[in-house]
Order: C-alpha cells, then sequence, then structure tokens
C-alpha cells in the first residue's frame, strides 16, 4: 500500500489556485523509480506511472486527460492550453486560462515555476534549467499570460523544489553560454577552480522574473540534491555512477469558478 501524496503548497498561491509541487512520496512506482514518478520518457512501468498521474490529477481536481506536460526539450517555447488542444509538443512551458484544464512541468533538479494573477484567472507552469531560463523560458510564458489579459504587475511566481546553488558545480563552458544570452547572469556562478563553479539557478530565475517586473517572485528554497527521501536528482544520479531517474511533478490550475 502505497503512502499518502506528499504535496508542498506555498503560502502565495494556496488561497488563489489549485497548485502543488508534488514530491516523489505518495505513487505507487517501484525501485529507483520510488515512488510518485511522473516522468513520460522514463522506462518506468507505463501503468505505474498513469497511476501516479491519475493521483496527481485527483489532488488538483481534473480529469486525467486534462493533466497537461510538454515534451521538454530545454527551450523556451511556451504553449496555451485548453482542453481542445492538450495534447504534448517539444514545450518547455504552458498556460491557461481553462478551469479545466492543470498545466505541469516535470524536474530532476532543474526549475519548476509556478504562475499565477492575482485573481486565479490565468495560470502558467515553466521548466527552467539553466538553458531554458537563460534563454528566456521565464520570459515567454509571462509574454503568454500576457496574451491573455494577465497584467504583469499583478503575477505571482514561485521557483519550487530545485537543486541548491551549493552543490551544483558547472564548468567554464556552460557559464560562457549563459552569459552569452544574458550579461547580467555572471553574479550567480562563483568560482571554486580554475574551470569550476558553482551556479545558484534558483536565485537566477528569481532574478529573471523580477526583471520582467512581476509583482512577487519567490523561490521555495528545497534542494532536490541533498533530500533523497522527497526528491530526484539527476546530478544525485550521476554522482553514484548512474540509475534509473525519475521525475517529479508540479501542477498549477486556475480555480473553478474563477
Amino acid at each position: 500500500m502505497s503512502a499518502e501524496l506528499l504535496v508542498i503548497r506555498h503560502s502565495l498561491l494556496k488561497d488563489k489556485v489549485r497548485h502543488g509541487f508534488f514530491t516523489r512520496v505518495g505513487g505507487v512506482s517501484q525501485g529507483g523509480y520510488a515512488s510518485l514518478n511522473c516522468g513520460i520518457k522514463t522506462e518506468d512501468n507505463l501503468e505505474h506511472i498513469a497511476e501516479n498521474r491519475h493521483r496527481v490529477a485527483q489532488d488538483i481536481g481534473v480529469e486525467d486527460s486534462y493533466l497537461w506536460g510538454g515534451l521538454q526539450v530545454h527551450s523556451a517555447k511556451v504553449k496555451y492550453v485548453t482542453k481542445e488542444n492538450c495534447e504534448r509538443c517539444e514545450v518547455d512551458g504552458g498556460v491557461t486560462d481553462d478551469p479545466d484544464v492543470a498545466v505541469s512541468v516535470l524536474t530532476a533538479d532543474c526549475g519548476p515555476v509556478l504562475f499565477t494573477t492575482f485573481d486565479g484567472r490565468i495560470v502558467g507552469a515553466a521548466h527552467a534549467g539553466w538553458r531554458g531560463a537563460a534563454f528566456g523560458v521565464l520570459d515567454e510564458t509571462i509574454t503568454q499570460m500576457e496574451a491573455l489579459g494577465a497584467k504583469t504587475n499583478e503575477i505571482i511566481a514561485v521557483v519550487g523544489p530545485c537543486i541548491d546553488a551549493s552543490r551544483y558545480e558547472v564548468k567554464d563552458d556552460m557559464r560562457l553560454q549563459v552569459l552569452e544570452q544574458d550579461s547580467h547572469a555572471g553574479v550567480f556562478f562563483k568560482q571554486v577552480t580554475d574551470d569550476q563553479y558553482l551556479f545558484d539557478l534558483g536565485h537566477y530565475c528569481v532574478d529573471r522574473l523580477r526583471r520582467r517586473h512581476v509583482a512577487i517572485a519567490a523561490l521555495l528554497g528545497r534542494d532536490t540534491l541533498s533530500d533523497e527521501t522527497h526528491f530526484f536528482s539527476h546530478r544525485r544520479r550521476t554522482l553514484a555512477g548512474g540509475g534509473v531517474l525519475g521525475h517529479q511533478i508540479s501542477v498549477i490550475a486556475c480555480n473553478k469558478g474563477k
């Protein structure tokens, strides 16, 4: 018998929208995928993935087929999602004003970012790894929300569980790729050797959001790498020399009746 879902609800969002930063706890997957693996492209048992996603959809209050997520490719592409176009495609974010639809992202160290307007009528979700964040996936999510009528200064955005700055070691070539896209990003790198840096992904995402002048940009501050009990982590898997990798899901939907 599986454990209850363990879901993180942020105080900035919980009274406005249905949402959750879901942990890895509360599903039916086994082994390295235990237990709430929602990663579509993993080699986990397909029936287990379907059941895990069903539990998430039930928690948020949408039909399974309307728990939408993109085929994430570390891009800056964002889709407007409704019941009529709920198919998957290669994008890294989604926005909606349809209360019957939930938009979601999958992560295993990258930053899941959930967005809502003050009135909860327009919501979004973005998958922000270093590449997506530097190339503008957060900015494009805001732009898509604006296209639906949102005012930027009435948008709240929360960056969920992601790899902590103290643990995210990167090479200089990655730093240079980020700086090529965003000259403001240098302050989020801390040099530790000639070719090694620590990168503060979470606060970099918050900075990108603040530069777009959203009303509130907040960081949850939960480290995925160190907390194996609650989170999957690509870097942890790499440091261990390989193995399977599950993904946690972060979801948001407009409140019914908004």
